[in-house]
């Protein structure tokens, strides 16, 4: 009788990890929630409707793309993190949800790094220095040496426009200031729009501009571009030299700042299936589909490993906290 019992005892211990093992392996029985903690129709959004299509075929389940946007990002994140970790919700982070707010936020409702397991990186999206072409005329300016030379000569005499405070045209501008050690002074506007078109009505010197909204102007001959502010040069500009290489000699090695995004799903997620979502989203990633919408907005696939995903979120934090520390940037 008390063989019994033990071996009862030991099935019935046995049975949630068995129950477990098999809702794993049947991954996805359900539809899966993609949120973006942004608005619709921007960039996040975009790509991650474009990636739910495909995955949607790839699991044999609906994909639902819901929009949670409020507070920078986080308000999507935080609801994403506080789901079951079980591969039925899913995020599209970003930079700022990952990277920039932790530091930002004098508060945040949750752990980047402890909260999330990370799927893959899934685009980059450069910057872009750009210039009124009227101003840089003037000025004499038509490259970065030129920009340093004339910042270095008359400080606070330039300006520069960001979408906001914290965001990253912002702190793109307070890298290049301290790496350069020159002086600009910082003009921000309610959202990448306006601040873009104070530079097109000649009302701010300058912009660290998103690739893709300034693309048109640039190729219009509105906007006089220097350099993209990532470490690679960008596959739609390839004629554009990196910040770090037209400012060689000037401080300006090592510059790299970009607007990434990728997937999350809530920590604790099973190993499996964040190996599955990881292999279905990076197959996606490579195909000349996705490869042509990304290009249309100027991103550039950047599939990952969840471990290279996680280690670039850790390189990511360290960068942020040390720009956000320089720029005196805060949000309350």
């Amino acid at each position: 009788m008390l063989k019994k019992l033990l071996a009862a005892a030991m099935i019935a211990a046995l049975l949630p990890a068995t129950v477990a093992v098999a809702a794993t392996n049947a991954y996805p029985t359900k539809p899966v929630r993609f949120v973006v903690p942004y608005p619709a129709g921007g960039p996040l959004d975009t790509v991650a409707r474009a990636i739910g299509e495909k995955l949607r075929d790839s699991l044999g389940q609906p994909v639902v793309v819901e929009n949670k946007p409020g507070a920078g990002g986080n308000l999507g994140a935080d609801y994403v993190a506080k789901q079951p970790a079980d591969g039925y919700t899913i995020v599209m982070g970003a930079v700022a949800t990952h990277a920039i707010n932790p530091t930002l936020f004098s508060k945040m409702p949750y752990d980047p790094v402890k909260d999330f397991a990370p799927i893959t990186l899934v685009a980059d999206v450069p910057n872009v220095l750009v210039m009124h072409p009227g101003k840089a005329a003037e000025l004499h300016i038509n490259n970065v040496r030129d920009l340093v030379a004339y910042a270095r000569k008359n400080p606070g005499k330039l300006d520069y426009a960001s979408g906001g405070n914290g965001s990253a045209g912002h702190l793109s501008g307070e890298l290049f200031k301290s790496m350069a050690k020159v002086s600009m002074v910082h003009i921000p506007y309610n959202g990448a729009a306006p601040a873009q078109l104070s530079v097109l009505s000649g009302q701010t010197d300058l912009i660290f501009d998103n690739l893709a909204s300034a693309s048109a102007n640039i190729k219009a001959g509105k906007l006089k571009a220097f350099a993209v502010t990532t470490a690679s040069r960008a596959a739609a500009f390839p004629e554009l030299p990196t910040i770090a290489e037209a400012g060689k000699g000037l401080g300006l090695e090592g510059f790299d700042i970009s607007t990434w995004f990728g997937v999350f799903a809530p920590a604790n997620t099973p190993r499996e299936i964040v190996e599955r979502l990881n292999h279905e989203i990076v197959a996606i990633l490579k195909t000349d589909d996705m490869k042509a919408r990304l290009a249309r907005i100027g991103a550039q696939p950047a599939p990952t490993t969840p471990e290279q995903f996680a280690a670039l979120i850790q390189r990511e934090l360290k960068k942020y906290a040390q720009i956000v520390k320089v720029s005196g940037a805060k949000v309350d």
